[in-house]
């Protein structure tokens, strides 16, 4: 591609929450059982926030160990962009939070909200400021604590979601390495498939609204199951197509962690071999915008992505939004973190 800079990964982090919540815990919740929620979705166990954690919390952690990783204080940081769909409260954002948090007075920052596709649309965001100049290091964070939202009474929802954060610091680079493309995508016809239908202005927060559960997700699981599979598999066709790599140049497929049987489905339909997959979702469900993150981050830390492999990662999320993002990995760790 033709530009001066590239927006070069030089440090990750990840945290999530010490509560683990089995499928064992789920059955004396809901009509559920381990062997159906595995067999489903590939979920073990998720991870549950404590009361009074929120949001901030975790994406404060993830991005100090994201910045002491890269060697750059936070008051060196020209941007903060946080992907949420459980911001701590209307405003301000959780990016603002995160900036007090570590100490990042000279940076701008603000949220982004696009669901699980989130990280993908901050990454670009971010990756552009450095592309064009105007920045030159940048926090992006995925961070969601999606069981604030879950109905734990819903046994079609409840057995999916998880909460957790993830981080990265893109820097300027002068060489290739980095974020090479990313293609995003959204159809708002769509939107009502997967949704918190209170809440906001259309449908504000009321005693009915909570009577009804409507402040929580909604979802139509099999259509959501179609849309993300033709959705995220055309995006990656059409960002290698653009960037001229093929899929067997690909080193490892880094998927938004939703559902098991959605990521076989794509990895199949993409041609991409089982053991170029990262998968950790059996641990932590669904975690939205801080699947991916949280994702690299451990495939990083198992010794598994390494120096210059290319690392394809694919999203789908509420909205309709979706994404792909095409990286050219330079983090080598140096021990076990």
């Amino acid at each position: 591609m033709n530009r001066e800079y590239s927006a070069k990964v030089t440090g990750i982090g990840s945290c999530v929450p010490k509560h683990v919540l089995t499928n064992h815990d789920l059955e004396q919740m809901v009509d559920t059982s381990d062997e159906w929620i595995q067999t489903r979705t590939g979920i073990r166990e998720r991870r549950k926030a404590d009361p009074g954690e929120a949001t901030s919390d975790l994406a404060t952690t993830a991005a100090e160990i994201a910045l002491k990783e890269a060697g750059i204080l936070p008051q060196d940081l020209d941007a903060i962009i946080v992907a949420t769909t459980t911001p701590d409260m209307t405003f301000p954002s959780t990016a603002c939070m995160v900036q007090k948090n570590i100490g990042a007075q000279h940076a701008f920052a603000y949220d982004i909200s696009a669901a699980c596709a989130g990280f993908l649309f901050a990454l670009s965001n971010a990756s552009q400021y450095i592309e064009n100049g105007t920045c030159q290091s940048v926090l992006v964070i995925g961070a969601d604590l999606m069981t604030h939202i879950t109905d734990f009474e819903d046994r079609n929802t409840c057995v999916l979601f998880g909460d957790g954060a993830g981080a990265v610091v893109l820097s300027k680079s002068l060489d290739e390495e980095g974020i090479i493309r990313t293609e995003l995508g959204s159809d708002g016809r769509h939107g009502d498939i997967l949704s918190v239908p209170a809440g906001g202005t259309k449908l504000p927060l009321t005693e009915e609204t909570v009577t009804l559960r409507k402040h929580y997700i909604s979802m139509n699981g099999s259509e959501v199951f179609k849309m993300a599979v033709r959705a995220m598999g055309n995006s990656a066709k059409k960002l290698l197509e653009k960037t001229g790599y093929d899929i067997h140049q690909i080193d490892w497929l880094v998927p938004h962690q939703a559902n098991k049987r959605i990521i076989d489905t794509l990895r199949k339909k993409m041609g991409f071999p089982e053991e170029k997959v990262f998968i950790n979702l059996q641990h932590y469900g669904n975690m939205s915008a801080a699947s991916i993150p949280v994702a690299l981050d451990e495939a990083y830390r198992s010794h598994l992505i390494k120096p210059d492999q290319l690392v394809l990662m694919v999203a789908f999320g509420g909205g309709l939004t979706w994404g792909s993002s095409l990286l050219r990995w330079s983090l080598e760790l140096k021990n076990d973190g």
